[in-house]
């Protein structure tokens, strides 16, 4: 990085906090705080909403999935729009009514107070260990550009993010988001441009797009019933809803941003607004990747593109095993460039037969380099088992570096780490005050002030979000962080999402059945997901059936052995 880049990343980065603490100063009571004073319009809801989803994680494992995976994984958001009009229907009107500071509060006055509780310390777990994950995936970057010790750039991520997030509560996550999503965009589109322009003069567009989908990258729908694909229709809509009805209607970090509209009709307009625009911003990104896929076929890349991988093994008795596969990947990718190029010229001359068949010469030369980097994936592993070889992350942040004029590097890292800091701020911000209102307001017997509460929130948002750095301090990464971050809500999505639907709609069922059923409904998902029962997108809809049936049966067991009520909720 030049001068330049690190003055453009320095200069966004310290202009979006600045804002945001000199515009939400003195927040007094616990209104102003939590729920930004009620004053938000549809677009900073939506662009708020949309901002907490898309953080750094969106924009590294996002692109990498298009790159390696082409555009299925935007069939995961399907089930989004859905959601989004279920969630104004429903949760928003209810939720409004009785004034909440919190989505758990409405299940004490269903159910009772350890119900409600029982729901906020499942977020809380969940939401915790997602934090510290959107913390880890920017110092991924800064530790590949600056060689960095990971723990050091995990602490000073955290610590900025803390320090408006504590100053100014909600209203200070919104008002920053507004100003971080425009970085995003921007930042994404120039990026796109820029790729298309680096492509030689004789591609255009529609050869890209046709060379991507010579190389298996563009198909979008997969209509087929296999249960073992984790990306089709079928997943996308069913598992996909539930776990977006679980993520926007009870997830606090989500509910806190809408709850701060300034009424019924900005709550709503601000969620539809995201469910119209988040599926082509996903598309978007993933084509960014494939876009990226496509560069590369005209362009060398590294075996791996994980650096600390490369290092890893040439410091390893492996080294020479590794070299001699470069080797063999630089000559495949001589054989790529010129099918891609002779694609681009007339698309019949990607095509030759085998075993009478017609193939095509750029899926036989991605095959072939698919084997090489899984052959080198499998050195990296035995010369460092601590060594992430998988680096789907890294693909397009190698790409910034590599190929992007100066500036332009700067203001890519700045896209990144402002969808970092958004949506952990918001995972903090949540995480206080669930923890105030929900545990701590309820538990305290003698009255306190308004300054009490606030000054709670942010102790709690304080020790949030050093437990989200030491999370981020031991994690690693899974096979994609994008990936870690939906299983660890898929787990506890679905039992939260059922105990509030059956608050919403099963009014025969009562509190101890619904407790004594999400206690057994968790066990069942943490033994269903070790035991690799189903793709992960499933535990979604398989955990809220769960805990209907089983706190429904409770139910009926408990009133056919008393002849009296159980309970007067």
């Amino acid at each position: 990085m030049e001068i330049i880049d690190w003055i453009v990343l320095g200069a966004t980065l310290v202009f979006i906090v600045l804002y945001g603490v000199y515009k939400t100063q003195g927040s007094k009571n616990v209104e102003d705080y939590i729920r930004g004073g009620n004053t938000s319009k549809w677009w900073t809801v939506g662009l708020s909403v949309m901002a907490t989803q898309a953080s750094a994680i969106t924009f590294l494992s996002t692109t990498g999935q298009g790159f390696y995976s082409g555009m299925g994984f935007v069939q995961f958001y399907f089930g989004l729009p859905i959601a989004m009009v279920i969630i104004c229907l429903v949760f928003i009107p209810l939720y409004h009514k009785l004034k909440v500071y919190t989505a758990y509060e409405y299940l004490e006055s269903r159910f009772d107070l350890k119900t409600r509780s029982l729901a906020a310390i499942l977020f809380l777990i969940q939401r915790s260990l997602a934090a510290g994950i959107t913390i880890y995936a920017p110092a991924i970057i800064l530790s590949a550009v600056l060689g960095w010790d990971l723990t050091t750039l995990n602490i000073v991520i955290g610590v900025i993010v803390i320090a408006y997030t504590v100053s100014g509560g909600t209203k200070a996550v919104s008002v920053t988001q507004k100003q971080q999503m425009a970085v995003i965009f921007i930042g994404m589109f120039i990026a796109f441009f820029l790729i298309l322009d680096y492509l030689p003069e004789e591609v255009s567009f529609s050869d890209a797009l046709s060379i991507a989908g010579a190389g298996d990258r563009m198909e979008l729908l997969d209509f087929s019933f296999d249960f073992n694909n984790r990306y089709t229709v079928w997943t996308g809509i069913l598992g996909g809803t539930f776990l977006m009805l679980s993520y926007f209607g009870t997830d606090q970090s989500q509910v806190q941003r809408y709850l701060s509209g300034k009424n019924i009709r900005e709550m709503r307009m601000g969620l539809i607004f995201n469910g119209l625009l988040k599926i082509p911003m996903q598309f978007f990104i993933l084509l960014v990747g494939v876009m990226v896929f496509v560069f590369y076929q005209f362009n060398a890349t590294p075996l791996n593109f994980n650096p600390m991988a490369t290092e890893a093994v040439y410091a390893s008795e492996y080294a020479d095993e590794y070299k001699a596969i470069e080797k063999r990947l630089e000559t495949n990718q001589r054989y790529q460039k010129g099918a891609a190029y002779n694609f681009a010229k007339d698309p019949a001359n990607d095509v030759y037969q085998e075993h009478g068949q017609q193939q095509s010469y750029i899926a036989k030369f991605e095959a072939v380099d698919k084997n090489l980097r899984a052959e080198a994936k499998e050195l990296i592993d035995k010369a460092n088992d601590n060594v992430e070889s998988n680096d789907k992350d890294y693909v397009f942040i190698h790409f910034i570096l590599n190929n992007l004029p100066k500036g332009l590097i700067g203001l890519l890292l700045a896209v990144i780490l402002s969808a970092a800091m958004s949506s952990t701020a918001s995972e903090l911000n949540a995480l206080g005050a669930t923890t105030s209102i929900d545990l701590y307001k309820r538990n305290v017997r003698e009255e306190k002030d308004e300054q009490h509460y606030v000054n709670a929130t942010k102790l709690f948002t304080l020790g949030w979000g050093v437990l989200a750095i030491i999370v981020a301090c031991t994690a690693s990464l899974f096979e994609n962080l994008i990936q870690l971050v939906n299983i660890i809500g898929s787990i506890f999505y679905g039992n939260i999402l059922g105990i509030f639907l059956l608050a919403f709609f099963i009014k025969y069922v009562r509190s101890n059945a619904v407790f004594i059923g999400a206690l057994i409904t968790q066990v069942v998902v943490l033994v269903g997901y070790f035991g690799d029962w189903m793709p992960y997108l499933w535990l979604n809809l398989f955990g809220c059936i769960v805990i209907i049936v089983i706190a429904t049966i409770i139910e009926t067991i408990f009133r056919s052995t008393t002849s009296t009520p159980i309970e007067n909720s």
